[in-house]
């Protein structure tokens, strides 16, 4: 009986030894990190237009409004000085454009849907620096400024391009000197 009692546990010994043993835990690593993507850059800016007739416009909106000397269309945002006035000065019989900006005399390009004309525009000397040019009533760019589609541009060297909306009254000044 012994025997067979040590033979059986011969036996189990050796099922025993023939079964795969149980994997040892393995020392936990950490999984490995993917690498972050780079956070996307910005968009660059959206350049302008090559058209200029698809350039945003200069915030603000035109005032008409009359005093002594004429008329004036003023273009700029409300509670800050206008960024272009057209005046009609009924004594002298002349439109004055002016733009904002302090300097020295320089040429502005006035760009309509029909028109490009370079003016020379000079400091007008007053409390709030402007740059301006005397323009005969029945000067056409007066017209083209008036009647071009849906905007006009200035620009000048040195100073912000203006993109201005072509309302009425661009031609509500002109007609006033033109009376």
């Amino acid at each position: 009986m012994r025997a067979r009692f040590l033979s059986g546990i011969a036996l189990s010994l050796a099922v025993v030894g023939c079964v795969e043993p149980a994997p040892r835990p393995q020392p936990s690593r950490p999984a490995p990190v993917a690498p972050r993507p780079a956070a996307p850059l910005p968009p660059p800016p959206t350049p302008a237009a090559s058209d200029w007739r698809d350039w945003s416009l200069t915030p603000g909106d035109w005032v008409y409004r009359q005093d002594a000397r004429g008329s004036l269309a003023l273009y700029g945002t409300p509670g800050s000085d206008a960024v272009l006035t057209l005046r009609c000065d009924v004594g002298a019989r002349m439109v004055y454009l002016s733009r904002a900006g302090a300097g020295g005399a320089g040429a502005a390009t006035i760009r309509t849907t029909s028109t490009a004309r370079t003016l020379n525009l000079t400091p007008t000397g007053g409390a709030t620096p402007y740059l301006a040019v005397a323009l005969t009533p029945r000067d056409s760019l007066l017209d083209a400024m008036g009647f071009s589609r849906g905007r006009f541009v200035i620009e000048q060297t040195g100073y912000p391009t203006l993109v201005i909306p072509a309302w009425a009254e661009i031609e509500r000044v002109t007609e006033d000197c033109r009376k």
